[in-house]
């Protein structure tokens, strides 16, 4: 019997649990997912949740249901390597023949100071609805400063000015332009579109410190009734912790297999590992779907093959607001009503095609 231990019911832990459920030729499987809530969350649509335009009602799909697959819900403490054990708290330590590390990542504040304590996130369920707690307590024109003008910013802060038109929203980025890493012609289509439903785009900006009602930007002080933070991530503190080899952020090193030098019962897939590409749940998926086949061949006593294929995303799709948006798809640039249809489309198909 092949015990493989999940590590988080993200995007990519999700797939993998999926795609080992439908592999026809493995035959002794037994799957454990550790994941701290009772659903996958729709992480991409976090901002919507915050803005106040979905319930979480509607960003929840349930785990599969099969006799192969044991739900364990728990908060993850720690992982022994050299045991192969994962730690979790006030619960007796799991071991596992196979991990797939999964855990996602959280806000990196780049050490501003007071940006860890006074500023709300949507880096997960439960702090996507705090935020949305937060801004609907927000009294009428206020004043909302969100940093970080990359997709998360972007769509946040155009998804809440449909939800409150009456606030003053003001989106910090430290790059002369928003959306930086996106070609020109999107970054300067969503900046038209914001300065036509005024929402105040504040870019090189430094913010040097944040506190509870204020904002620091070159040390110059901006009174704000709350800060939503969306201004870059790290790997997950139990990550972070693991001592390999890491990237700049936490993420892992892994071999093209996936898999942690020197080691191949240890998988890492999603924000947890180093790669080249923007971290998405595309990127997570693709990862995924190869571990999986990996994990396959590894049980069946088959040699990994010398070389992988190269990882082929799609593109990206971003939103402003319910009926415009961007992206590029096969590096083709989209702006409109199109791409807004499509990621709809893209987000139906996952809550109910695939997944269901």
């Amino acid at each position: 019997m092949n015990k493989l231990v999940v590590l988080g019911g993200g995007y990519g832990g999700l797939r993998a649990v999926q795609k080992l459920l439908a592999e026809k030729g493995i035959q002794d499987l037994s799957i454990l997912l550790i994941e701290k809530e009772p659903y996958h969350s729709l992480k991409t649509e976090f901002y919507a949740l915050a803005a106040g335009t979905v319930s979480d009602q509607e960003l929840r799909v349930h785990f599969p249901n099969d006799v192969r697959l044991e739900l364990k819900f728990a908060k993850i403490e720690s992982i022994d390597l050299d045991k192969k054990l994962v730690h979790l708290e006030s619960e007796e330590p799991v071991d596992y023949d196979d991990l797939i590390i999964g855990l996602g990542c959280e806000d990196r504040y780049h050490g501003v100071p007071g940006a860890d304590q006074h500023t709300l996130s949507i880096q997960s369920m439960r702090r996507a609805r705090k935020t949305y707690q937060v801004l609907q307590g927000v009294k009428a024109n206020g004043r909302v400063a969100i940093v970080g003008g990359g997709l998360s910013g972007v769509e946040l802060a155009s998804e809440l000015r449909e939800s409150r038109p009456d606030l003053e929203i003001l989106l910090f980025d430290r790059n002369a332009k928003i959306l930086s890493s996106f070609p020109d012609k999107l970054s300067d289509y969503v900046t038209e579109w914001f300065e036509k439903n005024q929402v105040k785009l504040m870019t090189k900006a430094n913010i040097t410190e944040v506190e509870r009602y204020r904002i620091y930007n070159h040390d110059d002080p901006i009174d704000v009734d709350t800060t939503i933070w969306t201004a870059g991530i790290q790997a997950s503190k139990i990550v972070r912790d693991l001592p390999v080899d890491q990237d700049g952020i936490g993420r892992l090193i892994t071999t093209d297999h996936h898999h942690i030098p020197g080691n191949d019962s240890v998988f890492v897939i999603g924000d947890c590992a180093a790669s080249e590409f923007a971290p998405s749940a595309q990127l997570a998926e693709a990862q995924a779907e190869r571990t999986v086949k990996l994990l396959a061949k590894k049980w069946r006593g088959e040699a990994f093959p010398e070389e992988m294929p190269k990882i082929k995303l799609k593109g990206v799709l971003g939103s402003l607001g319910k009926k415009q948006g961007f992206g590029y798809m096969r590096d083709k640039p989209m702006t409109g009503r199109v791409p807004r249809v499509l990621k709809s489309g893209v987000l139906w198909m996952y809550k109910f095609g695939s997944h269901s």
